[in-house]
């Protein structure tokens, strides 16, 4: 297994990695309807520097089958436990909550649940059918774990009929041994590949990376190749930040203008739509892409 060099690890964070406290009423208001409705959001759950500006925003990444996690990756902040019961009723308050925040778009994720034979995959399509139901016209976009490669939970995901299909491959594939605990990177670009044969014309897929984790700049060029090479059309890029002293450390933090660069040459090998940037995140700003309207654009079938 890869190795980092924990002496390399970096303390302090450079000017460019800001983040605002809240101070929009917005941003309370959205915090207590998540309490009041018992829902966990990846927002909180992950520590995501972004969490202020989006609850500020009235939006939010909703995260179902609750808050522990059957994997223990080297980068995430959600706590790695055996989970509890699924709450059947989890799916109808996802759809409330997104009813009464009045979203055009949502994002649903998911902690990974190897203790079931589906990991999750009934649960999320429940969830993603209730949020369907509740708010006619919304678009649903769902990041999901890999499920453990089998298209059959897969296939009840797609079912269900998202609009954007979102599995993040983290990593370039030499460190995803070390980062991504249980994961294959080739297996994960297999079940982006896979999302889209199971829904044809119905749906854009979408998968997002960090940086600074010790990547060559050739590893992370294979590692988009390989993305748009499985039909991804959706790219993320964003700052690796180390949640607590037990996680992986910063190798590097990324100039800004690293970023924007790699944001051209990600746009230059066809991905439609580029955020790349220190504080980037899976869902940041995810309403304001509509990889959804590229199907209508290139006269394919979309999904009601």
């Amino acid at each position: 297994m890869p190795k980092i060099d924990a002496s390399l690890h970096l303390e302090k964070k450079p000017p460019w990695i800001k983040v605002r406290l809240p101070s929009n009423p917005v941003f309370w208001s959205t915090k207590a309807l998540v309490a009041d409705l018992k829902l966990h959001t990846v927002c909180e759950e992950a520590q995501c520097p972004n969490r202020w500006e989006c609850w500020s925003q009235g939006t939010a990444t909703f995260m179902i089958a609750g808050d522990r996690c059957t994997r223990a990756c080297g980068f995430c902040a959600v706590k790695t436990a055996k989970p509890f019961a699924l709450e059947v009723d989890e799916p109808q308050r996802v759809a409330t909550a997104t009813k009464r925040m009045g979203l055009n778009h949502v994002v649903i994720t998911a902690v990974a649940r190897d203790d079931l034979p589906d990991g999750g995959a009934e649960h999320f399509a429940r969830t993603v059918e209730a949020v369907r139901l509740e708010n006619p016209g919304i678009t649903i976009e769902i990041l999901v774990p890999d499920f453990n490669g089998k298209d059959d939970a897969l296939q009840l995901v797609m079912n269900a009929r998202p609009h954007i299909f979102n599995h993040n491959l983290e990593t370039v594939e030499r460190l995803t041994p070390l980062v991504r605990s249980r994961a294959v990177y080739r297996r994960s670009l297999h079940v982006l590949r896979r999302a889209a044969e199971m829904s044809p014309g119905r749906v854009a897929t979408k998968s997002g990376l960090m940086l600074g984790l010790g990547e060559t700049d050739e590893e992370l060029m294979q590692a988009l190749d390989d993305l748009r090479a499985h039909g991804v059309t959706v790219l993320t890029l964003g700052q690796y930040l180390r949640p607590s002293p037990k996680h992986l450390p910063v190798v590097e933090y990324i100039l800004p203008e690293k970023f924007e660069w790699w944001k051209t040459v990600a746009e230059g090998k066809g991905f439609r739509h580029v955020a790349s940037g220190p504080l980037v995140r899976s869902s940041y700003h995810a309403a304001d892409f509509h990889p959804e309207d590229d199907l209508i654009k290139d006269g394919l079938a979309v999904n009601g």
